[in-house]
């Protein structure tokens, strides 16, 4: 069974830094596309940050770009997300997905349909 794990969440002020990090139980990560989601209360899930299979590839919503990175490394079967400047608005659950991908090493993926395989999510609450 797949398990996605998640980490680094916790308490921070705003203008203060925190990484993500999810770690993924799957030998083929290499051939898995990533995501990070977030959902605060009342609030749907978005998607946050998107990398490729091969990493060439990544989005970010608008609201995040410039500082928020997302990152993988395949050696340890691990995504990241760096988060800077963390604003209140920030607070949420954040979620890792993963998409098995057979092809398209530069696609990244947008949907929430999208995605195969979960984790449980980490919270991260950003104080004024």
């Amino acid at each position: 069974q797949v398990q996605l794990v998640e980490s680094g969440g916790g308490l921070v002020q705003a203008g203060g830094s925190l990484r993500l990090s999810c770690a993924v139980s799957l030998r083929t990560f290499s051939s898995c596309a990533m995501g990070w989601f977030r959902q605060a209360p009342g609030k749907e899930r978005e998607l946050v940050a998107a990398i490729s299979r091969s990493g060439i590839s990544t989005y970010y919503v608008d609201s995040v770009k410039g500082r928020f990175t997302i990152s993988r490394d395949n050696a340890k079967n691990t995504a990241y997300l760096q988060m800077n400047s963390l604003k209140p608005e920030d607070t949420a659950g954040y979620y890792c997905a993963a998409k098995a991908v057979v092809t398209a090493s530069y696609k990244v993926y947008q949907g929430p349909d999208e995605y195969d395989y979960w984790g449980q999510g980490t919270q991260v609450t950003v104080s004024s």
